[in-house]
């Protein structure tokens, strides 16, 4: 079992920079792919960026260039930098770990999710 606490969400204005941060428990957090998801009102979850154990990381085309995931093994934290936020990027992001099994089987685990409001 992974618990998993995000924080760092607000209220920032176009163009302006927010971090997100996703602390996780409970279990070996260098097995575990960790992943920013975000949700905007009225939409689907969306995958936002990832990480591999080995900092491999993967970006949504509508964030490359402007967001940056990245991880602290020793603190069993993710980071998700975010700049030049536009209107567009407001949702509540999620911070997630993933993990295949040998057998094959995965395990997924979500935190409670952040707001993230991008207005004037």
């Amino acid at each position: 079992q992974v618990q998993i606490v995000e924080s760092g969400g607000g209220l920032v204005q176009p163009g302006g920079s927010l971090r997100l941060s996703c602390e996780a428990s409970g279990s070996i957090f260098s097995m575990y792919v960790m992943g920013w998801y975000r949700q905007a009102l009225g939409k689907q979850r969306e995958l936002v960026a990832a990480i591999t154990s080995s900092d491999i990381t993967d970006y949504a085309d509508f964030v490359k260039g402007r967001f940056a995931i990245s991880r602290d093994n020793a603190k069993n934290t993710v980071y998700l930098q975010m700049n030049s936020l536009k209107p567009e990027d407001t949702a509540v992001y999620y911070c997630n770990a993933h993990r295949t099994r040998l057998n094959g089987s995965t395990l997924d685990y979500w935190g409670q999710g952040a707001q993230v409001t991008v207005s004037s």
